[in-house]
């Protein structure tokens, strides 16, 4: 067996989830997908990673109105940029529109400039997207009360 977990939970799932028809299968799906960007929602308002460690810290921000600092990535958080899709073979958590440059950049640790014609740095990584141990179990407890309803 796989060494990966969520390999092991997908190769665990595969043989049950045949057992459904498509309708049921997208509909199981639906349901991971939305719980999934709730909790990925969640985990980026705190600002952590999937293995649980913080974000590496912001530099100093410039004071937004009524002097309180803006959060970071609070916009991708909203449901407008993060998004929930479901198809009968899969589950998707994705970044959209414009924002998800952005967030590929921090995912991935990329050299970006900071303002359009302003310096390029290289990012921390920041990975905004990305399975946890808690998301695993919850997909298989979802799995789980799917199957014996």
């Amino acid at each position: 067996m796989s060494a990966d977990p969520l390999q092991q939970l997908e190769d665990w799932a595969a043989p049950l989830l045949a057992k459904l028809n498509a309708a049921e299968q997208r509909q199981l799906a639906r349901s991971i997908a939305t719980d999934l960007r709730r909790s990925q929602a969640k985990r980026i308002a705190q600002q952590r990673n999937p293995d649980g460690t913080p974000y590496e810290a912001r530099k100093p921000q410039r004071k937004h109105r009524q002097g309180q600092v803006k959060a970071m990535f609070d916009k991708l958080r909203a449901a407008r940029q993060l998004r929930a899709q479901a198809t009968s073979a899969a589950a998707v958590i994705a970044i959209s529109g414009r924002a998800a440059r952005i967030a590929r950049v921090h995912q991935e640790g990329l050299r970006d400039q900071v303002e359009p014609g302003g310096p390029s740095v290289i990012y921390p990584r920041r990975e905004l997207l990305g399975i946890s141990d808690e998301d695993r179990d919850r997909i298989r407890d979802t799995l789980i009360d799917y199957l014996t309803e």
